[in-house]
Protein backbone atom coordinates (compact mmCIF):
# COMPACT_ATOMS: atom_id res chain seq x y z
CA UNK A 1 0.00 0.00 0.00
CA UNK A 2 1.20 3.38 -0.53
CA UNK A 3 0.31 6.44 0.46
CA UNK A 4 -0.95 8.96 -2.12
CA UNK A 5 -1.50 12.88 -1.75
CA UNK A 6 -1.89 12.34 2.32
CA UNK A 7 -5.47 11.55 2.09
CA UNK A 8 -5.47 8.05 1.67
CA UNK A 9 -4.02 4.89 0.86
CA UNK A 10 -4.18 3.26 -2.19
CA UNK A 11 -5.11 -0.84 -2.21
CA UNK A 12 -5.09 -1.36 -5.89
CA UNK A 13 -4.85 0.61 -9.45
CA UNK A 14 -6.35 -0.86 -12.53
CA UNK A 15 -4.15 0.24 -15.27
CA UNK A 16 -5.57 -1.52 -17.48
CA UNK A 17 -8.71 1.03 -17.49
CA UNK A 18 -7.88 3.67 -19.17
CA UNK A 19 -5.79 1.79 -21.99
CA UNK A 20 -9.00 0.00 -22.91
CA UNK A 21 -11.82 2.33 -22.56
CA UNK A 22 -12.34 5.91 -22.75
CA UNK A 23 -13.25 7.03 -18.89
CA UNK A 24 -16.26 9.61 -19.13
CA UNK A 25 -17.24 9.94 -15.38
CA UNK A 26 -15.48 8.96 -12.26
CA UNK A 27 -17.53 8.47 -9.52
CA UNK A 28 -16.45 7.26 -5.89
CA UNK A 29 -18.18 4.39 -4.26
CA UNK A 30 -18.54 2.20 -1.12
CA UNK A 31 -17.56 -1.20 -0.60
CA UNK A 32 -19.85 -3.81 1.46
CA UNK A 33 -16.67 -5.93 2.73
CA UNK A 34 -16.42 -8.61 5.20
CA UNK A 35 -13.78 -8.58 8.00
CA UNK A 36 -11.71 -11.36 6.63
CA UNK A 37 -11.39 -8.98 3.30
CA UNK A 38 -11.04 -5.70 5.02
CA UNK A 39 -7.74 -7.31 7.07
CA UNK A 40 -6.15 -8.69 3.72
CA UNK A 41 -6.81 -5.46 1.96
CA UNK A 42 -4.73 -3.78 4.85
CA UNK A 43 -1.95 -5.95 4.09
CA UNK A 44 -2.07 -4.34 0.17
CA UNK A 45 -3.81 -7.77 -1.07
CA UNK A 46 -6.29 -7.36 -3.72
CA UNK A 47 -6.88 -6.99 -7.50
CA UNK A 48 -8.92 -5.12 -9.84
CA UNK A 49 -7.96 -5.35 -13.29
CA UNK A 50 -10.47 -7.82 -14.52
CA UNK A 51 -13.59 -6.79 -12.60
CA UNK A 52 -16.49 -4.87 -13.87
CA UNK A 53 -19.54 -3.75 -12.32
CA UNK A 54 -23.08 -5.86 -13.06
CA UNK A 55 -26.71 -5.00 -12.38
CA UNK A 56 -28.69 -7.06 -10.25
CA UNK A 57 -32.46 -6.31 -9.49
CA UNK A 58 -31.70 -2.66 -9.28
CA UNK A 59 -28.65 -2.76 -7.56
CA UNK A 60 -24.75 -2.25 -8.62
CA UNK A 61 -22.33 -5.38 -8.02
CA UNK A 62 -18.65 -5.25 -8.30
CA UNK A 63 -18.06 -8.97 -10.23
CA UNK A 64 -14.84 -10.85 -10.81
CA UNK A 65 -12.64 -8.75 -8.43
CA UNK A 66 -9.73 -10.83 -6.14
CA UNK A 67 -9.21 -10.34 -2.73
CA UNK A 68 -7.48 -13.35 -1.10
CA UNK A 69 -8.11 -15.02 1.81
CA UNK A 70 -6.83 -13.51 5.22
CA UNK A 71 -4.35 -15.98 6.41
CA UNK A 72 -5.15 -15.58 10.32
CA UNK A 73 -8.43 -15.79 9.40
CA UNK A 74 -10.95 -18.61 11.29
CA UNK A 75 -12.93 -21.50 9.51
CA UNK A 76 -15.55 -17.95 8.57
CA UNK A 77 -12.84 -16.87 5.67
CA UNK A 78 -14.22 -15.38 2.33
CA UNK A 79 -14.27 -16.36 -0.89
CA UNK A 80 -11.74 -14.57 -2.99
CA UNK A 81 -13.91 -14.03 -6.35
CA UNK A 82 -17.00 -13.29 -4.57
CA UNK A 83 -20.02 -10.55 -5.77
CA UNK A 84 -19.62 -7.57 -3.76
CA UNK A 85 -22.12 -4.60 -3.17
CA UNK A 86 -21.26 -1.43 -4.48
CA UNK A 87 -22.87 1.12 -1.94
CA UNK A 88 -24.11 4.10 -3.90
CA UNK A 89 -27.17 6.11 -3.32
CA UNK A 90 -30.44 5.37 -5.77
CA UNK A 91 -30.06 8.50 -7.92
CA UNK A 92 -26.61 7.46 -8.99
CA UNK A 93 -27.37 3.62 -9.24
CA UNK A 94 -30.07 4.57 -11.25
CA UNK A 95 -28.41 6.85 -13.38
CA UNK A 96 -25.54 4.09 -13.93
CA UNK A 97 -27.96 1.73 -14.66
CA UNK A 98 -29.53 3.88 -17.26
CA UNK A 99 -26.28 4.28 -18.86
CA UNK A 100 -25.44 1.14 -19.22
CA UNK A 101 -28.97 0.13 -20.78
CA UNK A 102 -29.22 2.79 -23.06
CA UNK A 103 -25.73 4.02 -24.32
CA UNK A 104 -24.28 0.39 -24.34
CA UNK A 105 -21.81 1.61 -21.88
CA UNK A 106 -20.15 -0.41 -19.04
CA UNK A 107 -18.58 0.40 -15.45
CA UNK A 108 -15.23 -0.47 -14.51
CA UNK A 109 -13.04 0.23 -11.02
CA UNK A 110 -10.31 2.31 -11.83
CA UNK A 111 -8.81 2.41 -7.75
CA UNK A 112 -9.53 0.93 -4.53
CA UNK A 113 -7.96 2.70 -1.46
CA UNK A 114 -8.93 3.32 2.01
CA UNK A 115 -9.97 6.95 2.55
CA UNK A 116 -8.66 9.46 5.52
CA UNK A 117 -11.05 7.94 7.97
CA UNK A 118 -9.96 4.24 6.87
CA UNK A 119 -13.28 3.07 5.04
CA UNK A 120 -12.99 1.52 1.81
CA UNK A 121 -13.93 2.69 -0.97
CA UNK A 122 -14.05 2.02 -4.93
CA UNK A 123 -13.11 4.35 -7.50
CA UNK A 124 -15.39 3.43 -10.55
CA UNK A 125 -15.68 4.76 -14.29
CA UNK A 126 -18.53 4.94 -16.74
CA UNK A 127 -16.61 3.94 -19.67
CA UNK A 128 -16.83 3.06 -23.21
CA UNK A 129 -14.26 0.46 -24.90
CA UNK A 130 -11.89 1.47 -27.12
CA UNK A 131 -11.54 -0.09 -30.63
CA UNK A 132 -8.40 -1.87 -31.91
CA UNK A 133 -7.17 1.41 -33.58
CA UNK A 134 -8.18 3.81 -30.05
CA UNK A 135 -5.68 1.62 -28.52
CA UNK A 136 -2.95 1.90 -31.42
CA UNK A 137 -3.21 5.79 -31.63
CA UNK A 138 -2.65 5.60 -27.76
CA UNK A 139 0.10 3.45 -27.67
CA UNK A 140 1.85 5.80 -30.25
CA UNK A 141 1.44 9.03 -28.48
CA UNK A 142 2.40 7.27 -25.32
CA UNK A 143 5.46 6.51 -27.27
CA UNK A 144 5.98 9.82 -29.17
CA UNK A 145 5.85 11.69 -25.23
CA UNK A 146 8.37 9.45 -23.98
CA UNK A 147 10.81 9.74 -26.87
CA UNK A 148 10.33 13.67 -27.15
CA UNK A 149 11.00 13.48 -23.25
CA UNK A 150 14.29 11.69 -23.64
CA UNK A 151 15.19 14.13 -26.61
CA UNK A 152 14.73 17.24 -24.06
CA UNK A 153 16.48 15.51 -21.77
CA UNK A 154 19.83 15.25 -23.50
CA UNK A 155 19.98 18.55 -24.76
Amino acid sequence: MKKDEGNYQVVANNRKASFNYFLLELIEAGIALLGSEVKSLRLGKGNIAESYAVDISGELFLQNSYIPEYNQSSYNNHDPRRLRKLLLSKKQINKIIGKINQEGLTVVPVRMYFNHKGIAKVQIAIAKGKKQHDKRHTKKTRDWEREKSRVFRKN
